[in-house]
C-alpha cells in the first residue's frame, strides 16, 4: 500500500483545519457548535493524543531495538511497519487530537488566552513542524536507500545505518516537545501565554 498519497492527504486537512481556526474562527466555530459536549470532546482528545503518543514512543523503541540487532531484515521489516504506522494510524490521530484540542481551548476561554494551553499547542505545532521538515524527507531517504541494497543482503549499508540513526534522533527529538505537553495538560499549571512571553499586544 502507498502510503505517501494518504500522509500527504491528512497533513494537508490539518494545515487546513489550523487555517481556517487561525483566520476564519466565526465560520469555523458556527460549523462545529453543535459538536459542543464537553466530556464527549475531553474523552475524544485524551483518549487520540495518548495513542499517538503512545505509538510515537514505541515506534521510537521499536526502531531503536531494530538497528541495534544488525540484521537487516528485522530492520527493513520495522521501517516498513513505522512507516505505514506512521502515515494510516499516527497522522489521522494527530489530526483528531488537534481539532478536538481547539474545540476544547475554545470551552476554556481560547487557545491563545490561556498560558499552558497556548503553551502546549505552540510545543505541538513546533513538534509537528520539525517532523515534516525533518523527518518526512529522512523516510523518502531511507526508503530509496532500502531500494539500492539487494534483497540477499543482510549487512546494513553504511549509509543506511547512518540514515536510520539520524530518523531515530530526529523521533527523540520530536517526541521532548510531546512530553512537555502531556506534562502540561495534566497539570494545568498557571503562566503566561507565549503572546504575553513574546511581548505581543
Amino acid at each position: 500500500m502507498k502510503t505517501k498519497p494518504l500522509l500527504v492527504f491528512t497533513i494537508s486537512l490539518m494545515l487546513a483545519l489550523i487555517g481556517w481556526v487561525q483566520f476564519f474562527p466565526g465560520p469555523f466555530f458556527r460549523v462545529v457548535d453543535r459538536l459542543e459536549s464537553y466530556p464527549d470532546l475531553k474523552f475524544l482528545h485524551i483518549f487520540t493524543v495518548t495513542l499517538f503518543y503512545a505509538n510515537a514512543v514505541i515506534g521510537t523503541l521499536w526502531e531503536a531495538r531494530g538497528l541495534l540487532s544488525r540484521d537487516l531484515p528485522i530492520i527493513r521489516h520495522t521501517y516498513r511497519t513505522v512507516t505505514f504506522l506512521d502515515a494510516t494510524f499516527t497522522a489521522p490521530l494527530i489530526l483528531v487530537a488537534a481539532f478536538s484540542g481547539i474545540l476544547l481551548a475554545r470551552l476554556y476561554g481560547g487557545i491563545w488566552t490561556i498560558g499552558w494551553v497556548s503553551t502546549a499547542l505552540t510545543l505541538f505545532l513546533g513538534s509537528g513542524i520539525f517532523w515534516l521538515v525533518a523527518d518526512i524527507p529522512t523516510q523518502y531517504r531511507v526508503r530509496r536507500a532500502f531500494e539500492r541494497v539487494p534483497v540477499d543482503v543482510t549487512e546494513v549499508p553504511s549509509e543506511l545505518q547512518r540514515l536510520l540513526w539520524l530518523r531515530l534522533a530526529i523521533n527523540i527529538a520530536s517526541l521532548l516537545p510531546l512530553t512537555v505537553v502531556f506534562y502540561l495538560m495534566v497539570h494545568k499549571p498557571e503562566m503566561r501565554t507565549v503572546g504575553r512571553v513574546l511581548g505581543w499586544p
